[in-house]
C-alpha cells in the first residue's frame, strides 16, 4: 500500500473525525501528502487531529471551513488526486432535534464536494452509512437491499450518495461510495453506543443504555480505514457502492457481556427512556453481506470483535478525561 500512496495529493474531508482521523493517520504514514479539512470554530479545535502523533501531525495539512461553502471547498480541492469525502453531521439523535441543519451539511456538503471534484476532475471516495437501509428486510444486507429514511440522518445520507451516483452517471466522475457497518475503536466519542459502555463501565458499576435488543454488525476502525484505501486503489470500481462490515452480529445486550469480561466486573444495565429512539425510527438489525468488497476490492475484516474491543477499552481508560460517562451526548 505505501507504494500507492507516497507522493499522492489526498483531501480528506471531516478530518477531525473518528474515522478520518485514523485514515488521515494511515495515508501519512503510507506517504501521502494529506490535506485536512475541519470545520472551522473560533477555537482553532481540530477534533480528533490533536490525539494524532506529533510525527504525523506535523505532516498534515489543516485547513478549517464549513462543507456548506462552495468556494471554501473548491479552494481546498485544488491540486489534489483524491477526496476522501467522510465530513458529515452523524448523530442520529441529533438529527431529531435539528434535521435542516443535518440535511443542509450533509446534502448540499456532499453536492459542494462532488461539484469541485467535477471541475477539477478528481477521484473521490464518498462515505455513505449503514443506516441507509433501515432494519434489514431481508439479512445479510446486500448494496441492493432497498434503502429506508428512518430517521432525518439516514435520510441525508441517501440523498448524497444519490447525488454521488448521479455525478457519475450525468458527469463520468470517478467516485466511489463505501458504507461502514458500525464503525468502533479509539477515539470515538461516547455519541456511540460501545464508548458509551465502556466509559460507564470504567467509572462505575451501572450502565444508562437504551434498546438492548437491537443487533449491529460492528468494525474495527482500521478496518474501515483500509477498506478505504482499497476502494481508492482499486480501478474498475467507479460508480459502485461497498459494504465494509464483518458480516458478524451481536446484540448491544450481548455486547454489555463481552465489555464486561473485558473490565473485569460485572455491570447492572438500566434502561434509560431518554436514549431509545422513535419506535418506527428504530433500526433493529443491521448484518453487512460483505462478499462484493472482497471480490472486487481484495478487503475483507481482520480484527475480532474481542480483539477490538480490548484495544478500544485500553484506549479510553489512557483517555478518560475526554469521556462524561454520567451525560447522555446526543
Amino acid at each position: 500500500m505505501s507504494g500507492t500512496w507516497n507522493g499522492k495529493r489526498v483531501l480528506v474531508t471531516g478530518a477531525g473525525g473518528f474515522i478520518a482521523s485514523h485514515l488521515v493517520e494511515s495515508l501519512v504514514r503510507n506517504g501521502a501528502t494529506v490535506r485536512a479539512f475541519v470545520r472551522y470554530n473560533s477555537r482553532g479545535d481540530v477534533g480528533l487531529l490533536n490525539h494524532l502523533p506529533k510525527d504525523i501531525y506535523d505532516c498534515t495539512q489543516i485547513v478549517g471551513g464549513d462543507l456548506r461553502d462552495l468556494t471554501a471547498i473548491q479552494n481546498a480541492a485544488k491540486g489534489m488526486e483524491t477526496i476522501f469525502h467522510l465530513g458529515a453531521l452523524i448523530a442520529i439523535p441529533y438529527s431529531y432535534q435539528h434535521p435542516a441543519e443535518v440535511v443542509d451539511t450533509n446534502v448540499i456538503g456532499t453536492l459542494n464536494i462532488l461539484l469541485a471534484a467535477r471541475d477539477m476532475q478528481i477521484r473521490v471516495i464518498h462515505t455513505s452509512t449503514s443506516e441507509v437501509y433501515g432494519s434489514a428486510i431481508y439479512a445479510p444486507i446486500d448494496e441492493a437491499h432497498p434503502l429506508q429514511g428512518q430517521s432525518p440522518y439516514s435520510a441525508s445520507k441517501i440523498a448524497a450518495d444519490k447525488l454521488a451516483e448521479s455525478f457519475y452517471c450525468s458527469y463520468d466522475l470517478p467516485v466511489v461510495t463505501v458504507r461502514p457497518f458500525n464503525t468502533y475503536g479509539p477515539r470515538q466519542s461516547a455519541r456511540a453506543i460501545i464508548p458509551t459502555i465502556i466509559s460507564q463501565a470504567l467509572t462505575g458499576n451501572e450502565l444508562h443504555l437504551g434498546s438492548l435488543d437491537t443487533k449491529r454488525d460492528f468494525t474495527y476502525v482500521l478496518d474501515t480505514v483500509a477498506g478505504f484505501l482499497a476502494a481508492a486503489e482499486s480501478t474498475g470500481v467507479d460508480g459502485q457502492t461497498f459494504n465494509l462490515g464483518t458480516g458478524r452480529e451481536i446484540s448491544v445486550g450481548e455486547l454489555v457481556t463481552v465489555i464486561e469480561k473485558i473490565v473485569g466486573r460485572p455491570l447492572t444495565v438500566v434502561q434509560d427512556p431518554e436514549r431509545l429512539r422513535p419506535q418506527k425510527s428504530e433500526v433493529v438489525r443491521l448484518l453487512s453481506d460483505n462478499r462484493k468488497a472482497q471480490n472486487q476490492l481484495n478487503w475483507k475484516p481482520e480484527t475480532t470483535l474481542e480483539s477490538g474491543l480490548a484495544q478500544t477499552v485500553a484506549w479510553i481508560q489512557s483517555n478518560l478525561q475526554v469521556y462524561r460517562p454520567g451525560i447522555y451526548q446526543r
